[in-house]
């Protein structure tokens, strides 16, 4: 029987891992999540019993030391974290705070005999990029966002703690995953939210700054993967799509999908977060996975099948 926390539990990523991780039913799991955007009606449930939910603030060292001493986990999956370039760049007091967490979730692993801790990080740890497509052991990492920042340091507080302390780890940086549940702070839901509603799709600048998309079945299967059969330990993997693709594109696609009567309307650009380009290097992921990635197009179908939660 594997123990295992996974912090943010109760957000978009995350939930989906710990229904997956669920069906397994040797595998006994606690989320912990101050629900400040987390929800809990995200919260999946298992037919196995074994998630058990706790309201607690990582940030806070007596909330998540008592659960730490309480079930003595095997794994942790750190993903708790203030997420969304809107929320993060109006906040950037409470984004740095998140250093805190990381320390806790590091020094009480390292005390209670956890095996190793699964940390997502984030695309945004490269900046603006100066190589394509962003390999993890080669793009320089540029980031000067409080957001980007954070993750950066949580890499090297992993990679320190290994070296000092031998905790195993393992770093996801996620390229814009999209599925089912993903709030409407995030480009992919916030377009189809308004193209539903016929409403002005906005974009800021021109459009052409670009990204690739995952869908959240592939990242899951890579991620608990790497869980199950031991890969990238004490490594770093991009969890993305391969394609690049324009802002104007995806929101020119959505409207097409959804016959929406929508109206494209160009903003101002944005002053600084608003990357030209993003492509990751996506060799170890494929690793991974049994199957290809699911397109773009393919998954925006399968996100349209379940649109409830959008509007």
């Amino acid at each position: 029987m594997s123990k295992i926390l996974i912090t943010g539990g109760a957000g978009f990523i995350p939930s989906y891992l710990t229904a997956k991780l669920a069906e397994n039913v040797e595998n006994q799991i606690v989320i912990v999540d101050n629900l400040l955007t987390g929800s809990i009606a995200k919260i999946p449930t298992s037919e196995h019993n074994n998630i058990k939910f706790i309201n607690c603030d990582v940030n806070v060292l007596s909330d998540i030391s008592s659960v730490f001493y309480a079930y003595s986990f095997d794994y942790v999956f750190h993903y708790a974290a203030m997420v969304g370039v809107k929320r993060t760049q109006e906040n950037p007091v409470s984004v740095l705070e998140d250093i805190v967490g990381i320390k806790n979730i590091l020094n009480l692993s390292k005390n209670t005999g956890v095996k190793r801790i699964y940390y997502s990080s984030s695309s945004e740890v490269y900046g603006e990029p100066v190589e394509f497509p962003q390999n993890e052991e080669t793009t320089p990492l540029n980031s000067r966002l409080p957001y980007a920042i954070v993750k950066n340091v949580g890499e090297a507080f992993l990679k320190s703690f290994k070296k000092e302390f031998d905790l195993d780890y393992t770093i996801f940086r996620f390229f814009n995953t999209y599925g089912p549940k993903q709030s409407k702070d995030f480009v992919i839901s916030k377009f189809i939210h308004s193209a539903l509603l016929d409403a002005d799709i906005t974009i800021y600048g021109d459009g052409k700054q670009t990204r690739t998309f995952c869908f959240i079945d592939d990242n899951i299967a890579a991620t608990t993967n790497a869980f199950y059969n031991n890969e990238f330990v004490n490594d770093i993997v991009n969890i993305g799509g391969e394609k690049e693709v324009t802002i104007l594109e995806l929101a020119q696609t959505i409207i097409r999908l959804t016959n929406s009567k929508s109206k494209i309307v160009h903003l101002p650009a944005l002053k600084e977060g608003d990357m030209t380009r993003r492509q990751p290097d996506t060799t170890k992921m494929k690793r991974l996975l049994a199957h290809e990635t699911i397109s773009l197009e393919a998954g925006l179908k399968k996100l349209l099948d379940n649109t409830s939660y959008i509007l």
